[in-house]
């Protein structure tokens, strides 16, 4: 088991797009802005899919890699934390996933 978690991604995206390295991927996708940062977490969220449904394991894992980079791309982006993302979850697992779909009004 790896000792890697996302707060260590989301540490080391928020110190690469505030560099000025003009070879840093995330400094140049956060100087592209949300449109673009979007539309990669939207791609590779389509290749995960694309990859689970043609049960291509190693593709699902690359995919998900990244797909969990741009996600926490865009939450950077949007101003929003890791931390504020997971005790959303936390606080959704409080109770049953009907349970919790339903208080959200999406049936």
């Amino acid at each position: 088991m790896t000792s890697f978690t996302l707060a260590d991604l989301e540490r080391i995206v928020a110190q690469r797009a505030a560099s000025s390295d003009t070879k840093s991927y995330t400094a140049s996708l956060y100087a592209k802005g949300i449109g673009k940062a979007s539309q990669k977490l939207g791609e590779e969220a389509v290749e995960t899919v694309i990859a689970a449904v043609s049960g291509d394991t190693q593709g699902v894992v690359s995919e998900s890699a990244d797909l969990l980079y741009h996600l926490l791309v865009v939450l950077g982006l949007s101003g929003v934390r890791l931390d504020d993302v997971l005790a959303e979850l936390e606080r959704r697992t409080a109770q049953t996933g009907l349970e919790e779909k339903a208080a959200r009004g999406h049936g």
